[in-house]
């Protein structure tokens, strides 16, 4: 759960301000995923957010599958609640060289077909990184040209020493660090296919983000993935490591199919996740707040 504030601080409170005058600042929240799906079945934090919603002048939720599991949780909150997509812009750097990346990334890089699958993910439970870790590593022992690549920060530090671990014994499996945004499109432009395994997502940018590249999406087929990937229409789901390798394979061996789930990711994410109309709605619940300190 994310908040958005309007806040206007007047020269005479100095660099102090009081709970009080925190606690009048409007602000709206967006739901992010995990919360709804989540952290909403735990008893503290459903009644913390619970009352951060009591508060808020409103609420935004990406699809209408979220927006109507937290008016049941949260009934109160009909009403304020929103719905907007996110909307996506890639920025791919230019002069980032592919060739350094996989040196440092230690992938052989003059295997013949050389096929990069990218998992993007920040190091939690939640996101599920070692899911398909054997399996991978399996295939990758019979077909030495395919790697999977781990990037993402290391949010939970004990749960990133698991996984630097378990992927330092798994054959064609590499974990790098969080990279520049710029550099991150870069690397997905370049990849063969972006992967998510997550066991909850609310809407993953980085499946959006490679339908904007041009670049195929096998994702887990959980509620949040199969809200933006319709499978063999804008990506493959997979319901486990085995069906993955299975789907992986096929995309590999089939260039039609995955031709047409490029062009039809692409045209989705144009018609329905444009930035144009994310900030517009975002600038009118701005309004919102903007009201609330003139009342």
């Amino acid at each position: 759960m994310r908040l958005l504030f309007l806040a206007v601080l007047r020269p005479h409170t100095g660099n102090a301000v009081t709970a009080q005058r925190v606690h009048q600042i409007p602000f709206g929240i967006i739901f992010g995923g995990t919360d709804v799906n989540e952290d909403a079945n735990q008893g503290e934090k459903n009644t913390v957010m619970g009352r951060v919603l009591e508060e808020a002048r409103f609420a935004v939720a990406f699809t209408e599958s979220m927006k109507e599991m937290a008016q049941a949780q949260w009934p109160h909150a009909k009403g304020k609640i929103y719905v907007q997509s996110q909307g996506i812009a890639t920025t791919p750097n230019a002069a980032f060289n592919w060739n350094t990346f996989l040196q440092r990334s230690e992938i052989n890089h003059s295997a013949d077909n050389l096929h990069i699958f990218l998992l993007i993910c920040g190091l939690r439970q939640v996101k599920d990184p070692l899911y398909l870790v054997d399996a991978f590593s399996e295939w990758h022992q019979e077909e030495p040209s395919v790697y999977l690549v781990i990037a993402g920060p290391e949010v939970d530090p004990v749960f990133t020493r698991e996984v630097k671990a378990k992927v330092r014994r798994a054959a064609g499996v590499r974990l790098i660090g969080e990279m520049p945004q710029e550099d991150l499109h870069a690397v997905v432009k370049n990849c063969f296919a972006v992967v998510n395994s997550s066991v909850s997502e609310g809407m993953s940018a980085a499946i959006l983000e490679a339908m904007d590249l041009e670049v195929p999406v096998l994702a887990r087929n959980i509620p949040g993935n199969a809200a933006v990937v319709k499978h063999e229409v804008t990506g493959l789901l997979f319901s486990n490591p085995q069906e993955f390798v299975h789907l992986a394979k096929r995309l590999l061996s089939e260039p039609a199919l995955e031709k047409e789930i490029v062009v039809n990711g692409r045209e989705y994410v144009r018609r329905y996740h444009s930035w144009q109309v994310e900030r517009h709605t975002y600038q009118q619940l701005i309004r919102k707040l903007e009201g609330s300190t003139e009342d």
